[in-house]
């Protein structure tokens, strides 16, 4: 079964789309490099493979043009953040400028959401290792960066201990108290919400 590539992995392909990068190197953008030179494509966020190149591969979009009205807007995929209708992002480190995704992805180096080179170390292939119980990486990183738990991906994994504590939390919060509540699921809130805090820590 082919692993599903890392945040770091479609943020290395989204900042240098002609180098792969394997998940097990740095912990954040800036082991990824810096982004590739020139233009940007505002609708899917790729930048230009090459100098001259004036038409977004993927697109069809001239480089630089804004984002076609039904089209679906680019999204981080490190913090899963969608852009505004520009097709560019708010930059934190400097207000009022706007950034395009690679640019936007970059940033995260020096505003991480959380600790992955941690996350990374509990991996196992397309899973994540949390305590005695195991889930789907992305799922769970999802959750521990927004706070949600994607329906359609948790419908799949309903029977999973550790996704339905995210969901529990995501909708009741921490403190509260569950009715025909199971031990299991009480460990597996304390685990995740542990893990949450471990994650969160790191990027202070």
């Amino acid at each position: 079964m082919t692993e599903t590539p890392s945040p770091l992995v479609w943020a290395a392909r989204i900042l240098d789309p002609m180098r792969a990068v394997s998940h097990r190197g740095g912990s954040g953008p800036s082991a990824l490099g810096p982004p590739a030179r020139g233009r940007v494509c505002l609708q899917c966020g790729l930048a230009a493979s090459r100098a001259g190149a004036a038409v977004c591969r993927r697109c069809g979009l001239p480089l630089g043009a804004p984002p076609r009205p039904d089209a679906p807007l680019p999204s981080c995929p490190v913090c899963y953040q969608s852009s505004d209708d520009d097709g560019r992002f708010a930059s934190r480190a400097e207000p009022g400028r706007r950034l395009a995704l690679p640019d936007h992805v970059a940033e995260h180096d020096r505003f991480p959401v959380g600790d992955d080179e941690y996350l990374e170390s509990l991996r196992r292939g397309d899973r994540i290792v949390i305590g005695r119980w195991s889930a789907p990486f992305e799922l769970v990183r999802r959750y521990l960066v927004t706070g949600l738990v994607e329906g359609g991906r948790a419908r799949s994994a309903a029977h999973n201990a550790i996704v339905t504590a995210m969901a529990q939390l995501a909708r009741w919060g921490r403190e509260a108290g569950l009715v025909a509540d199971e031990p299991e699921w009480a460990e597996a809130r304390a685990a995740i919400s542990e893990l949450m805090e471990r994650y969160h820590r790191g990027r202070r």
